[in-house]
């Protein structure tokens, strides 16, 4: 049974960073891509940034790219998000998920295994 755990959510003001962990529990946490989603209220479920198996290669959403870094350590069973220059817009749950295969994929509809999700907040 993999379960996903979210930490390191909190409320923040514009320009301040927080850094978001993702612990895995699990068999084979290695062999597969994680990604970061968020979802703000009355909005849809938003890519952020994926990570493939081995953390080789990365790839993010638009709106967060140059200001959030994705990495993970697989002996840890972890997967973060570093987030710098945050917005009031950046403002949402987050979400980590892991996908079913090792490669990237920024559809949520390819993850099979979400965590609670983690609220943050950027004040003005």
């Amino acid at each position: 049974q993999v379960q996903l755990v979210e930490s390191g959510g909190g409320l923040v003001q514009a320009g301040g960073s927080l850094r978001l962990s993702c612990a895995a529990s699990g068999r084979a946490f290695s062999s597969y891509a994680m990604g970061w989603f968020r979802q703000a209220p009355g909005k849809e479920r938003e890519f952020v940034a994926a990570i493939n198996w081995s953390g080789g290669s990365t790839y993010y959403g638009d709106s967060v790219k140059g200001r959030f870094t994705i990495s993970r350590d697989n002996a840890k069973n972890t997967v973060y998000l570093q987030m710098n220059s945050l917005k009031p817009e950046d403002t949402a749950v987050y979400y980590c998920a892991r996908r079913y295969y090792s490669n990237i994929d920024s559809r949520p509809d390819e993850y099979g295994y979400w965590g609670q999700g983690t609220q943050v907040t950027v004040s003005s």
